[in-house]
């Protein structure tokens, strides 16, 4: 066989990722806040994408814009596959853009709210009105200036900047004494005064400490008491011979003295917020209909995005060669962001109806009658590939008449049924599991071999380990911890 170059002619089929259809892909897993701050970037950067006013018109000749979407579930099996955007089927032409085509779909009701100007009370932010609250560091610093001055007002500023979130000082005395140049009792008179600050028991350094300041202040510091503080473990192993010895006290003095102990905080600064807590937007609104449930994009937390063709008309009459090139290629991009944000939506509405349409009896009587569901399940009713349908329920929620909920919170595993072949979302076991647990009495705390057998006798197929994982999932302790729990509460 002779050796030699030569030249070969092959052909072999692969997909090219584009930088478009990466953005496209890239869209699919933001939320509608996370799509917010990149459309502002994207309003930045290009001169011909606009956002309509209140008295714009959305079917003037030169703009086109981004729809909503309303689809009752029995109508999404008619929405064009071919608009959906998957990385396994999704290539460079389903985000190519017809230039002649400016109308697109728009129906939704939310399209009305927010930044399109109305006056329905839907669109008033009141969230916005409301005032920042002090954080605990601001509140302590506030009452340093009343109690202390000169060196003493220092030294305070220092141990407040040194007390965490739940109000404790984590710090040593000594060790801040000697970055300070200061005595050491010097210092601890000074933390004696911040213990004295608001609200009561902050500037502890153990949970001892916390709450005996406190009792302090109610006036309850007695001998007895301070020994029961000083033993807490044994409180809460429920060890009461043990403490009543130890205390000195009988049965009625040491039921009053648990009472008054529970009364107390044991993290006081988690009184004060820190960063103001930002309520969670629903990307999705689900709401029943005559004819089934309709699916809706929340359009309100999206600006009404615009192409002003005029303005490109107006830059391109007398350009150079140079600059023309660089307005087509803006004109090209701010087309392809509307047809890329329409196809989105769509691709949204798909998943979340086939969703609806999985777990309608989740919605129509609660969490019981949830059904086992998984991505595959969805990618393949809508035909479309499985990690899409995982973008789409990233960092995503739906508002509904049950509440607010994330979209992978409808995706769980199931647990066989012990006759026939049917079986329950593992939420619905979680919840009957949480409905056994809150509902038992102290004098018959569940453990969780009954628990199991009780599920059994529901028709549930569980296992006891199961449900010792579903149940400290849930943060609930094991039937000996629950039992201290009532016997304090009692």
């Amino acid at each position: 066989m002779a050796l030699g170059p030569r030249l070969d002619l092959r052909q072999s089929q692969s997909l090219v990722m584009t930088p478009q259809l990466q953005q496209a892909i890239k869209l699919l897993a933001l939320s509608n806040l996370e799509l917010e701050t990149y459309l502002a970037e994207a309003l930045e950067g290009n001169p011909l994408l606009d956002t309509a006013s209140a008295d714009s018109d959305s079917s003037a000749a030169d703009a086109m814009d981004v729809p909503g979407d309303e689809t009752p579930i029995s109508e999404a099996a008619s929405l064009d596959a071919d608009h959906a955007l998957s990385s396994e089927s999704g290539t460079a032409n389903d985000l190519d853009v017809d230039m002649t085509v400016e109308s697109f779909h728009h129906d939704s009701a939310s399209d009305n709210v927010g930044l399109s100007g109305g006056n329905d009370s839907e669109g008033i932010d009141f969230d916005s009105f409301a005032g920042e609250d002090a954080t605990l560091h601001e509140h302590l610093l506030a009452q340093v200036g009343e109690r202390f001055s000169g060196m003493e007002a220092m030294i305070a500023e220092q141990l407040v900047a040194l007390i965490d979130e739940a109000g404790y000082l984590r710090a040593d005395l000594a060790e801040v004494a000697q970055r300070l140049g200061v005595p050491l009792a010097l210092v601890e008179n000074v933390l004696a005064g911040v213990q004295c600050f608001d609200p009561s028991g902050v500037g502890g350094r153990d949970l001892s400490e916390c709450i005996a300041i406190q009792a302090r202040e109610a006036d309850r510091y007695d001998p007895a008491m301070a020994t029961m503080i000083a033993h807490l473990d044994l409180v809460a192993k429920g060890a009461f011979p043990q403490l009543k010895r130890i205390c000195g006290v009988d049965d009625e003095d040491l039921a009053d003295m648990i009472r008054e102990l529970r009364g107390y905080d044991p993290k006081p600064g988690l009184k004060f917020g820190g960063d103001r807590s930002q309520a969670v937007v629903p990307d999705l609104f689900i709401r029943p209909t005559a004819k089934g449930w309709a699916v809706e994009i929340n359009s309100g937390t999206l600006p009404r995005l615009l192409v002003n063709r005029r303005y490109y008309t107006e830059l391109a009459t007398g350009a150079a060669a140079k600059s023309k090139a660089w307005l087509s290629e803006q004109l090209a991009s701010a087309n392809w962001l509307v047809r890329a944000l329409d196809q989105r939506q769509r691709t949204i509405i798909k998943v979340a109806s086939a969703i609806v349409k999985q777990q309608e009896g989740f919605f129509l009587h609660g969490v019981a009658h949830m059904r086992p569901l998984t991505l595959r399940q969805v990618a393949e009713e809508i035909g479309m590939h499985e990690s899409t349908v995982s973008r789409v329920t990233s960092n995503k929620y739906l508002s509904c008449p049950r509440g607010l909920f994330e979209l992978k919170y409808f995706f769980s595993s199931g647990i066989s049924a012990t006759e026939g072949d049917g079986a329950v979302s593992a939420e619905a076991v979680k919840s009957r599991i949480k409905a056994m647990i809150e509902a038992e009495d102290a004098k018959a705390i569940l453990s969780d071999e009954t628990i199991a057998q009780r599920l059994s006798a529901e028709g549930h197929d569980i296992a006891r380990r199961t449900v010792v994982k579903y149940r400290e999932a849930m943060g609930y302790g094991s039937s000996v911890q629950r039992r201290r729990q009532k016997a304090l509460a009692g």
